[in-house]
């Protein structure tokens, strides 16, 4: 099945917030590890630490998400198919929750802690609710 227009800007507009909502976490996380890991220094650090630190693993979920929109948006055959289910996996993800895996516990907390995480989860789940039939 061809893919729509519409479908296309939803998985566009919902991959631009999740990579908004990835940035704010990354930065919440950032200064919960310099509470009690010290200062991070500088960038590479940061990445270093994002990129292989289990203190921070919990956010690669998101990342790799938003990855997987890229690469949907770059096939040759994108399906509606394919998007549903990007979609859908979105949806779940940004259901935070007290208990479950590491993620959701992680981001329930988070959203507690932090009204910008909330703002950005609130554009999260408006740009997936735009396409719900």
């Amino acid at each position: 099945m061809l893919v729509t227009e519409r479908t296309i800007e939803q998985v566009k507009e919902v991959r631009n917030a999740l990579l908004q909502l990835h940035k704010i976490l990354l930065e919440y996380q950032r200064h919960v590890w310099e509470r009690t890991g010290g200062p991070i220094e500088n960038s590479y650090q940061l990445l270093n630490l994002v990129l292989h630190d289990p203190y921070f693993a919990w956010l690669h979920q998101l990342s790799e998400l938003v990855v997987q929109m890229d690469e949907w948006q770059d096939a040759e055959e994108a399906t509606e198919d394919a998007a549903a289910a990007l979609l859908e996996q979105a949806r779940t993800l940004v259901a935070p929750a007290e208990t479950g895996d590491e993620f959701h516990q992680k981001y329930f907390e988070a959203m507690q802690q932090s009204p910008d995480v909330v703002l950005a989860h609130s554009e999260v789940v408006k740009s997936v609710r735009t396409g719900e039939r």
